[in-house]
């Protein structure tokens, strides 16, 4: 399917833009745009509407008070499920994972309500907060599609339990992701969910392209030598960085050694 005009929505910049996850919704278009396709970044604040008739959506991390207020204004008229329904992309970042899920940690401490775009449910951790380089395999699903490993930030303290229905991104080889180092991410039909900064698709352009290719179709190739150099470099320092204390940075340097092995770098 070809689009005319691709548009794409940066919803609620001044609540859910703390780590700079509005960065996507640029890459989005611009990777588009270099091919040939018509795109626009269409940037939705919290006090006007959001347009239910957008291809893709970007919703970013925030704290706690400005994601309950986005997860609120969001609910109003369900712009996105209805945009969600009519075949929609979305792209949720660290909060905005949550907020799509079945419920999340209000400002309170106490369960919210969210979109129940995605299946799953975040409480809040008990153990330290997942802080740093974050690096995960994808499942063979998204493998096969074209996806490679996917390097990221995350700063979260939530613990996301998946539901039925909802699948994980991948396998978590460094950080921790959803919970305790396992999985990371949620994705339900066209709605893929991660603790990723960086921003992820800045990091990840075959990311990017599998998102954009849900929307377009088949992509042309790009000469990806900036972004990928960017992503090995994230690859070959991250882990070390993750592990920083003495006996772990051991640990990390030998995880990125067996990532290289496996070729997850590439």
């Amino acid at each position: 399917m070809t689009v005319s005009c691709v548009s794409v929505a940066l919803v609620y910049p001044e609540l859910l833009g703390t780590y700079g996850d509005g960065g996507n919704a640029t890459v989005l278009a611009q990777r588009l745009r270099w091919r040939g396709h018509p795109a626009e970044v269409v940037v939705v604040g919290p006090g006007g509407p959001l347009p239910a008739t957008c291809d893709i959506y970007v919703v970013g991390g925030g704290e706690d008070l400005p994601q309950s207020l986005a997860a609120r204004r969001l609910l109003e008229a369900a712009p996105l499920h209805r945009a969600v329904d009519a075949g929609a992309v979305v792209l949720a970042v660290c909060a905005g994972l949550q907020v799509l899920g079945e419920s999340f940690v209000g400002p309170d401490g106490k369960p919210s309500t969210g979109l129940g775009l995605l299946g799953c449910v975040t409480t809040r951790g008990r153990g330290r907060r997942a802080v740093g380089e974050l690096v995960v395999e994808p499942s063979a699903r998204w493998s096969a599609q074209g996806l490679t490993t996917c390097s990221g930030f995350e700063n979260h303290g939530g613990v996301t339990e998946l539901l039925p229905g909802t699948e994980p991104v991948g396998t978590v080889r460094v950080g921790l992701g959803n919970k305790d180092g396992s999985v990371e991410g949620a994705v339900k039909g066209r709605v893929w969910g991660t603790y990723m900064h960086g921003p992820v698709l800045a990091r990840n352009p075959a990311l990017a392209d599998l998102l954009l290719s849900w929307v377009v179709g088949e992509l042309a190739p790009l000469d990806d030598t900036l972004p990928l150099a960017l992503r090995q470099e994230r690859l070959r320092n991250g882990p070390a960085e993750r592990y920083p204390g003495r006996g772990r940075a051991r640990a990390g340097l030998d995880l990125l050694a067996r990532v290289a092995g496996r070729g997850w770098g590439r």
